[in-house]
């Protein structure tokens, strides 16, 4: 290669090794469509196998950013399986490539910088109150100033509309769906579009489809944040939103209890496995704290957050208790850190608001406070 800067990255690639072929990626077919642009932007395709370390596309991540020149690196993951024939070891078959039948490639994921940093809330299991996290995160950060928007993308269960009392059908203007708002906070969910009784037996395509629809369709405007409130598991839903956009992190919501945190870990490999960094862990439930004087109960086993954010080695961003009161204030469409700024659960959800600041940072003109 003439060009140093791609000597440099190629250089880079080189060094990273695939334990399970014992090879280099590239060397082992596991980096496809390198583009090298003159400005230093660097944009590939991994192909990651079902055996594959995962964290390896990080280290390809991290060690292209390394590079004198290199400006910004985007990588596009996809699987063995979809007309690939990348992370073969010596002797496997080549004839994956251009195989007839063979599913192709997902679409490389849109660049949509109006959205600001785009912040996936997620759990392995359901009923450990991510909803609940997302909405008061969202609340939070839009009381600090920010430009907020909240997507609900638990297309099974949205429960964003009932969360912040709207309950109306979004006008459309100029083609595009205009968010509705409340608390400032810009609101799109697939439970202001169908009728509340309606069930939701859709499969992968048409969860894609309406995924990239809140996406690409919906007017969000300027934002500093967008926060995904995810259906839990990983399924479709997550698996389309990395698809259709991209999510700059994770963030895990658990519960004390041992179940609940082999789900949460389960999750967050997915996240990995898609090269979406989780930025920390969320323990809700943790305590309840006494109304009165102030002393706290270990309702359910303590301890539980603390031992996912280690096993992963991310942060435990903050424990949530439970809180008299706090359950009707979602019902009512009043997220706790509205209507009770100074209760242990708001301060919870302040403090778990800062370190996503400061993992992420900001961006734009910070907007005035809102008190009250």
């Amino acid at each position: 290669m003439s060009n140093p800067l791609q000597a440099r990255v190629a250089g880079a690639l080189t060094n990273i090794r695939n334990p399970r072929v014992d090879n280099d990626v590239i060397s082992a077919g596991m980096i496809q469509d390198l583009q090298i642009e003159d400005d230093g932007r660097v944009a590939l395709t991994f192909v990651l196998g079902r055996d594959d370390p995962a964290g390896l596309v990080r280290e390809t991540r991290s060690a292209v950013r390394e590079v004198e020149g290199v400006t910004e690196v985007k990588i596009k993951v996809v699987e063995p399986t979809a007309g690939t024939e990348g992370s073969r070891g010596p002797g496997e078959s080549q004839a994956a490539r251009g195989q007839p039948g063979a599913v192709p490639p997902p679409p490389a994921p849109m660049e949509m910088p109006n959205l600001g940093h785009i912040l996936a809330i997620s759990s392995g299991k359901g009923g450990v109150g991510k909803s609940t996290v997302a909405s008061n995160l969202a609340a939070e950060l839009a009381r600090a100033g920010r430009r907020v928007g909240i997507m609900d993308a638990d297309i099974y269960g949205p429960n964003i509309p009932r969360m912040f009392g709207v309950d109306e059908k979004p006008p459309v203007r100029g083609g595009r769906i205009v968010p509705l708002e409340n608390h400032n906070v810009k609101l799109m969910s697939l439970g202001f579009l169908v009728e509340r009784d309606q069930p939701a037996i859709w499969r992968g395509p048409i969860v894609m489809k309406i995924i990239q629809q809140f996406l690409r369709d919906v007017d969000w405007g300027e934002l500093d944040y967008l926060i995904v409130d995810l259906p839990p598991g990983t399924g479709d839903a997550q698996l389309s939103l990395v698809q259709a956009v991209h999510v700059e992190a994770a963030i895990i919501v658990t519960t004390p209890q041992e179940v609940a945190i082999g789900d949460g870990l389960r999750g967050a490999k997915m996240f990995d496995r898609v090269d979406v960094p989780v930025i920390g862990i969320v323990e809700n439930m943790s305590y309840f704290e006494c109304p009165s004087c102030g002393s706290q109960t270990q309702i359910f086993l303590s301890g539980g957050g603390a031992k996912l954010s280690a096993e992963l080695g991310v942060t435990l961003l903050g424990h949530v208790p439970l809180q008299a009161g706090m359950a009707d204030l979602a019902d009512d469409g009043q997220p706790v850190v509205v209507a009770a700024p100074d209760s242990p659960a708001a301060r919870a959800f302040a403090e778990i608001a800062k370190g996503v600041r400061a993992k992420i940072g900001g961006r734009g003109v910070k907007l005035p406070i809102v008190t009250g």
